[in-house]
């Protein structure tokens, strides 16, 4: 199975406890989506403990690209945010399962063994406030379907560094493609999303759990202290 965490501490310690288990075997850890992306498609694992809220990439879209590039994987997806949009969010990715980062080590196990033998696992404790069947049920219901659904999955990629403070040059950088493409790409963003400015992408971002409380502050003050230079 393959690891994924943006939190060093937690990744190795997540790969040493599943390590201890003689009938689990760790082919390697990745401390973001993209990074995970990359390991899937070259060692192909069982299944991915993958977290949500992580830099570039994040869990629910590095999901969706997971399923594309090998479909027999399974994703259970480890979150310390959890809400409604952001289950259906997983459930819509492909996940097989979602645990809460709280759950112990015993569910942590049955949760991956479950999904190891093509079934679903759902945290315990999600049921104490969710309806997980009407959860599942909406997922699959077009209408149900979000604004951010509408974006295409490079789309979600440039909103995400665009929340994280990126310049334009930067993510052309990172994705490898023109400036322009991206100044393109951000233009459809803003169209779908109804937005009008940068600073409303990073809010809508941090709304819906895209990007981290820290990544926002960070992206903010980046954006104060270059102002217009940000847009470049």
């Amino acid at each position: 199975m393959l690891v994924v965490d943006d939190h060093a501490v937690i990744r190795q310690g997540l790969r040493m406890l599943l390590e201890s288990r003689p009938e689990i075997e760790v082919v390697a850890d990745c401390e973001n989506g993209r990074e995970a992306l990359l390991a899937v498609e070259r060692l192909r694992p069982d299944v991915v403990l993958m977290d949500v809220v992580m830099p570039g990439l994040n869990g629910i879209e590095a999901t969706r690209q997971v399923k594309r590039a090998s479909a027999s994987t399974r994703v259970v997806i480890l979150s310390g945010f959890v809400d409604e949009e952001q289950i259906t969010g997983a459930i819509r990715a492909g996940a097989s399962g979602y645990l809460v980062k709280n759950s112990d080590v015993s569910e942590l196990i049955l949760a991956i063994q479950t999904v190891h033998r093509g079934n679903q696992y759902y945290s315990a404790a999600l049921s104490e406030g969710f309806d997980i069947a009407e959860l599942q049920l909406q997922a699959r219901r077009p209408e149900q379907k979000t604004s951010l659904d509408n974006l295409t999955p490079r789309e979600r990629e440039v909103l995400q560094l665009i929340a994280e403070g990126r310049t334009n040059q930067q993510i052309a950088d990172e994705l490898v493609v023109s400036v322009k493409t991206v100044e393109a790409h951000k233009a459809h963003i803003m169209e779908k999303l109804k937005a009008r400015s940068r600073t409303d992408l990073i809010r809508y971002a941090l709304k819906r759990g895209i990007v981290k409380l820290e990544s926002v502050d960070e992206a903010e003050r980046s954006l104060s202290n270059l102002g217009g230079a940000a847009e470049s």
